[in-house]
């Protein structure tokens, strides 16, 4: 007898629609989060696309701090470029909206333990069979027939099950973002800053946040970060455009744009989410892409579970789930990321001297992009292929 059918580790998205799908199929579930609070801290932009929310939750206004109608590219020489969206999109209060999914796992039947660090694995002929951890200064041991670790980019679960986590230098981004307030900015629409100047391999971006707040944040490629301070560079940006801004909290990370994990699944044990890599390879946007990512994980689980199968050849249903429903596009914006990569600030000044003689009611992200593929001709199927997708 196991304690648990499975053991979820880490309470964010992924983890959340893991533990409340394996529920829902009848699985004995506990969701372990490490931190004392569901939702905290939020290390994320908090930007979501309306669309793809809609396909796992219907968006609460109480959650929804702003909802997105504009955007704003900006060339490394400060040219504008504007238009709107087809499509809403929202910038989420994320403690109160992993909160939600939190009680809907809850509400399926999973059982919810915070302030529960996972420190070790149990072992028993190469499989995992469950988790040991810290809480309140006890070492606490549970086991489970499947470990579904959702524990981040860092994913020291994956790590410990022997799981190869590590991602290239140029496959992952240091971020930094602060919350601000006192500022000035309008709230329905985001803005994206691009260029060396700006952010080198990355971007910098502001997202409203409604009452004069807005996250702003950029991310810098790994490969230039021995002589780039994500902190630095937004300190100084704050100083120079927003000199009355209010820091009120700031956090940073790494954000793997690498393409998802070959292997996300070992003996008794899945990834999902960001420890997976499942996080979009273009705008680092993980939220969504790891919604679906944990829904499909905790999904198979818990067939597996009902056909009493916890072998990896049982699971291998998830990866091909994944890649059937997110990673042919996943691997298509990776190699629009990778052409991106290599085009030049005088390059990006030219795209946008183009794009913006057109009005803006006539620019659309498509637009965009097919814009810079004239500069990689090679990204041009890949944005076609991406944005069928969408």
């Amino acid at each position: 007898m196991t304690d648990y059918d499975v053991i979820v580790v880490g309470g964010g998205p992924a983890g959340s629609m893991a533990a409340e799908a394996a529920a829902k199929q009848g699985a004995k579930t506990i969701l372990l989060e490490k931190d004392r609070d569901i939702g905290y801290p939020v290390r994320c932009g908090e930007g979501v696309g309306a669309t793809g929310l809609r396909k796992f939750i219907e968006p609460d206004p109480g959650w929804i701090a702003t909802t997105i109608s504009k955007v704003r590219m900006r060339s490394p020489d400060n040219t504008q470029v504007n238009f709107g969206m087809d499509d809403a999109g929202y910038v989420l209060h994320r403690r109160l909206f992993d909160y939600a999914l939190a009680n809907r796992a809850s509400q399926a039947g999973a059982e919810i333990q915070t302030r529960a660090y996972v420190d070790g694995l149990i072992l028993e002929d190469e499989y995992v069979r469950g988790v040991k951890y810290q809480y309140m200064g006890e070492t606490r041991k549970l086991t489970a027939n499947i470990v579904i670790a959702a524990d981040g980019v860092e994913s020291r679960v994956g790590r410990m099950a022997g799981l190869r986590t590590a991602s290239k230098l140029k496959d992952m981004d240091s971020g930094y973002q602060a919350t601000v307030g006192n500022i000035d900015v309008d709230q329905e629409m985001i803005d994206f800053y691009v260029g060396d100047n700006w952010a080198p391999g990355g971007y910098l971006w502001i997202f409203p946040k409604g009452d004069g707040m807005a996250n702003i944040g950029l991310g810098i490629n790994g490969i230039y970060g021995k002589d780039h301070n994500p902190h630095d560079m937004i300190h100084a940006f704050l100083r120079q455009y927003f000199p009355t801004a209010s820091v009120l909290t700031s956090v940073c990370g790494g954000i793997p744009l690498g393409k998802t994990l070959k292997k996300i699944t070992a003996k008794g044990i899945m990834l999902t989410g960001d420890a997976a890599h499942m996080v979009n390879p273009v705008t680092g946007g993980g939220i969504i892409t790891g919604m679906e990512g944990g829904q499909i994980a905790g999904d198979v689980a818990g067939q597996c579970i009902q056909a009493g199968d916890y072998s990896e050849q049982a699971m291998k249903a998830y990866p091909e789930r994944w890649h059937k429903a997110e990673g042919k596009n996943h691997e298509a914006l990776y190699r629009i990321a990778q052409g991106i990569a290599e085009i030049t600030d005088d390059q990006l000044n030219k795209i946008a001297h183009r794009l913006v003689k057109t009005p803006s009611e006539n620019l659309s992200l498509l637009k965009i992009f097919t814009a810079v593929a004239r500069e990689k001709p090679k990204m041009l199927l890949d944005v076609t292929r991406a944005f069928a997708g969408f």
